[in-house]
């Protein structure tokens, strides 16, 4: 069974960008010690658009659902003040190739 890719797409205003970096790097952790997780990556844009991605890396689609199911929706309960995205879209995808530095 292939890897899931996460991807969530997120409108941020310039003024908002350090917000935004800041509660990531202040978030709990939690993603990291989930069964099935993979990988996790904030990718910042560098010029021509204002939106950032969330990328992760799933073992499965159903383990993708589970955290989102369960820990991810604890985490975002309660707010935490006003969002630093503007809007917010989840691209999913399948790994059907990868490859790594050679040794």
């Amino acid at each position: 069974m292939p890897s899931v890719v996460k991807i969530n797409v997120l409108t941020v205003p310039k003024e908002q960008r350090e917000v935004l970096e800041q509660r990531f790097s202040s978030r709990a952790g939690l993603v990291e010690s989930q069964d099935g997780f993979e990988w996790f990556e904030l990718l910042r844009p560098v010029e021509g658009t204002d939106q950032y991605l969330v990328y992760t890396r799933w073992r499965s689609e159903e383990d993708f659902q589970r955290w989102m199911n369960g820990e991810m929706r604890q985490a975002h309960q309660g707010g935490g003040g006003r969002p630093a995205a503007s809007g917010a879209t989840l691209w999913s995808f399948e790994v059907v190739q990868q490859a790594a530095p050679k040794a």
